[in-house]
Parts: C-alpha cells; sequence; structure tokens
C-alpha cells in the first residue's frame, strides 16, 4: 500500500509540473502574438513617417503605346500625359506609380479603385461621365484619318455612298474598312451608324493598339485608321507610304478619369492640374512634345 502510495504522489507531482509548463508555454504563446501586432504596428508608422505608405502612391493607368501623350522611351514611360502627372504628384506630395495596360481596362479598373486615376489621352464623352468623373479638360486634340499615300481617298466624306437632302450620310460604300484602337472614342464615333457620321460596326475592325491598326493599314487590311491627330502624325512619321486626310473627324477635349466616389481626390487633383495650367506648365509641356511652330 505504501508503494502504490508513493507511486501516486510521485505522478501527482509529475502531472502538475507538466500542467505548469503547459501553462506557461501557453502564457508565451499569447504574448508573442501580441508582440507580433505591436512590431506591425510599429512599421506601419515607420513607413508613414517615410512617406512610403499608400497614401503617398498616386497610382495611374495609362495606355503607353499613344504618342506624344503617353510612350516608352529608353525604357521609361514619357510624353504629355506622363510629365503632367509627374507634376501633379509632386503638388501633391505624392509619388506617382504608373501602370501600363490596355485602354479599355483603364476605366473599370479605376471604378474599382485598383488605380487611382486613368490619363491615357482620355476623351471626355456623355457615356464615360456615366462611369467615371472627369477633371479640367487640360488638352484639346482632334481625330484624324490615315490612309495610305496613294489612296484615292482625299476626304473621309468620300467613304459614304449616299446623303440625305440635309448632307448627312446615309450609307458605306462597300469594301470600306476602318482600323481603330478599341475602346477610343475612334472606335465609338466610327462604330456608329452612317447617320451619326460613323461607318457602322460591321465595318470597323478594332485592335489593342493604335500601332496594331496602323499596321493593318500598312498591310492593306483596312481602307484608312481613325485615330488621334498627334498620335496620327507620329505614325505617318514612323510608317513610309502614309498620309493624313485634310480635316478633322472630330474634335474633343482630353481630361483625367477618377472614382465617382472618390471626390476628396478629384479636387485634389483638380487643384494642382489647374494651378500648372495656370502657371503655364501644361503649356510648356505641350510646346514640348507638339511644337506650335
Amino acid at each position: 500500500m505504501k508503494a502504490i502510495k508513493l507511486i501516486s504522489i510521485v505522478l501527482a507531482v509529475v502531472m502538475c509540473a507538466m500542467a505548469f509548463v503547459s501553462c506557461g508555454k501557453t502564457e508565451t504563446k499569447e504574448n508573442d502574438d501580441k508582440t507580433t501586432v505591436d512590431t506591425a504596428d510599429t512599421t506601419a508608422s515607420a513607413d508613414n513617417a517615410d512617406g512610403k505608405d499608400e497614401d503617398k502612391v498616386l497610382t495611374m493607368a495609362t495606355n503607353a503605346a499613344f504618342p506624344p501623350y503617353e510612350f516608352v522611351e529608353n525604357g521609361d514611360y514619357a510624353g504629355i500625359d506622363v510629365e503632367i502627372a509627374k507634376a501633379i504628384a509632386e503638388k501633391l506630395g505624392m509619388e506617382l506609380e504608373i501602370i501600363d495596360t490596355e485602354f479599355g481596362s483603364i476605366i473599370g479598373g479605376v471604378q474599382s479603385g485598383k488605380y487611382d486615376m486613368g490619363m491615357a489621352g482620355m476623351t471626355v464623352t456623355d457615356e464615360r461621365k456615366e462611369s467615371v468623373d472627369f477633371t479640367t479638360s487640360y488638352a484639346t486634340g482632334i481625330q484624324s484619318v490615315i490612309v495610305k499615300a496613294d489612296s484615292e481617298y482625299t476626304d473621309f466624306m468620300e467613304f459614304y455612298s449616299e446623303l440625305d437632302e440635309e448632307g448627312t450620310p446615309v450609307a458605306v460604300k462597300e469594301g470600306i474598312t476602318i482600323g481603330v484602337q478599341q475602346d477610343t472614342t475612334g472606335d465609338i464615333y466610327s462604330s456608329s451608324d452612317p447617320s451619326g457620321w460613323g461607318f457602322g460596326k460591321e465595318n470597323v475592325i478594332r485592335y489593342k493598339t493604335g500601332n496594331d491598326a496602323v499596321q493593318a493599314l500598312v498591310a492593306g487590311k483596312v481602307t484608312a485608321v481613325i485615330i488621334d491627330n498627334e498620335p496620327a502624325k507620329s505614325y505617318v512619321e514612323a510608317n513610309e507610304g502614309l498620309k493624313i486626310l485634310d480635316g478633322a473627324y472630330t474634335d474633343e477635349e482630353y481630361a483625367i478619369c477618377v472614382a465617382k466616389d472618390n471626390t476628396d481626390l478629384l479636387d485634389s487633383i483638380n487643384s494642382a492640374l489647374e494651378e500648372l495650367i495656370d502657371d503655364g506648365v501644361v503649356a510648356e509641356i505641350v510646346e514640348k512634345y507638339i511644337p506650335s511652330k
């Protein structure tokens, strides 16, 4: 009996010791978790102090195949929009982050909060206003028509086979095909019916980039390309055997798009942009890429 009691006492002491150790480990684990949270908080504070937190980064979505507004040169982004965006970010005390994406995904990305703003030679239209808000306009442009240098056409009105009594197009000539960059205003306008000065969706071929559309023209796959005038000049200069038809297909204004619920950012960008316009900075940037003389 004494032996049994002695064994019972020893077992009790061992179990108590194990329980004590176990309790000690549990307490230590809880303290470690708390320390990790505190460390994360400290790191976040340090990031804020260094100006590296997300609130200090201005993300700009663009399509860097639209010279002279945005393009890649020697591995870096360049162009009118890029320099204006950098100047805006500097005024706001923020770091600009440029994200190159397909033009058609910019508005959706801004809407969802993936990007702070969209700046890609973007024309203000009523349809786009339904999805996003726009800043003050910082540039004006026109849509031009590019054809082959030996083309029989001298005016885009010659693409129509019939006009009504008021001079509005009724039908498009057979065989006319228009190349455009998808989701641009060139795409929107030219895809409308002839009564809206378009050529009908069935006669419009959509490409991911303006350059793809121009290369299709060079290869004889389309009759003409409709695109903004300044990029049109760049493409004609870079591709022998092309020309721009006289006259504008349509006029438009460029602005920066911001999500509809992001009024604080919209106001901040507008304030900075208007200062840059008033100070002549925007005009200097535009003149750099589009000399008036």
